[in-house]
């Protein structure tokens, strides 16, 4: 009887410590950068990662669990994308492209661990230096990032979130740290803001419709989907749709910087931009605030509405149109 007493005492002293791990993993968290209820488990460091935009390296991979993508110029008229993850892990991300010194620096606005496959001389210099901890197919080339069978180099590199998280714990990386939070409009405020109705808008990085960046708003879903060259921007293996929040457009400056056609781009001086968000425009300026593109509406910043955010840089704000 003394060893059952005992061995009950036992069993009840390990289901209570237990519990508040149980308890803790059923909380859930607000994501700083969606303002979304989610089930977030370490690590909750964000991850940000520059994805090939080459008409052979579409659909992408990930794309649509992303809390924030950045569009910008590489080279001549192709756009690539840094995406921000944190609230979700994609199992599958790419395909994984070059690292351009202004995606660093977008991705030391959130603090987060920056992945690439390869780098202009600029970024190599950046990255090498330590300024920001980072993962590259340069030195992980069919380890941690793997080539994909159905497509052709340079558009091919693909690394999992398990393996970007195996190569942060060997770099020894602290990944436990989430970002600052956004900031978001309640559900009334989302509901009730003014603006000029505009459905649809184009973002023309190109006379050639493949370079084309278009956004229809859903009024049902009350979510804006993109299309580009004609096609639906979904994901590669399931065809899920990116579904969007806000899409914000900013007009900063552009340098060619080499003989390959590589660019500086200024995101520290701010300028003017547009917001798109519950199937309306508003006309807003943008600043650098500690590395993150913000948009500024008399002043006063403007909250964003929650959920998924995608942000367009151009030269010029005449390569947008919208109705």
């Amino acid at each position: 009887m003394l060893f059952a007493s005992a061995c009950g005492k036992k069993e009840s002293q390990e289901s209570e410590k237990k519990q508040p791990e149980k308890e803790k993993a059923a909380i859930k968290k607000t994501a700083p950068l969606t303002g979304v209820e989610t089930n977030i488990v370490p690590p909750e460091r964000a991850v940000a990662v520059t994805i090939n935009n080459h008409p052979d390296a579409r659909p992408q991979s990930g794309l649509s669990q992303a809390d924030i993508v950045y569009e910008a110029l590489a080279e001549g008229n192709v756009t690539r994308f840094l995406a921000i993850f944190q609230s979700e892990k994609p199992e599958n991300i790419g395909p994984v492209r070059s690292a351009r010194q202004y995606f660093i620096d977008l991705s030391k606005g959130y603090d987060a661990l920056y992945v690439a496959h390869g780098y202009s001389p600029e970024a190599e210099q950046t990255l090498k230096s330590g300024a920001i901890d980072n993962i590259n197919g340069i030195q992980h080339d069919g380890t941690l990032f793997k080539r994909a069978d159905f497509r052709k180099a340079p558009h091919n590199s693909y690394i999992t979130f398990k393996n970007i998280e195996k190569g942060a714990n060997d770099a020894g990386y602290d990944m436990d740290k989430a970002p600052k939070t956004l900031d978001f409009l309640s559900d009334e405020e989302a509901g009730s803001l003014e603006g000029e109705a505009a459905a649809n808008l184009k973002v023309a990085y190109s006379q050639n419709q493949t370079f084309i960046a278009e956004y229809h708003y859903d009024s049902q879903e009350e979510k804006y989907t993109r299309s580009s060259g004609g096609a639906e921007t979904v994901e590669y293996d399931n065809d899920q749709p990116i579904l969007l929040d806000n899409v914000i457009v900013i007009e900063a400056a552009h340098t060619v910087k080499d003989e390959e056609g590589r660019r500086g781009i200024d995101l520290t001086s701010g300028g003017k931009a547009y917001v798109f968000q519950k199937g309306i425009i508003q006309e807003a300026e943008w600043k650098n605030e500690n590395g993150r593109i913000l948009p500024y509406k008399n002043g006063e910043a403007m909250k964003l509405v929650s959920g998924k955010t995608w942000i367009n840089i151009v030269p010029e704000l005449t390569m947008v149109s919208f109705e």
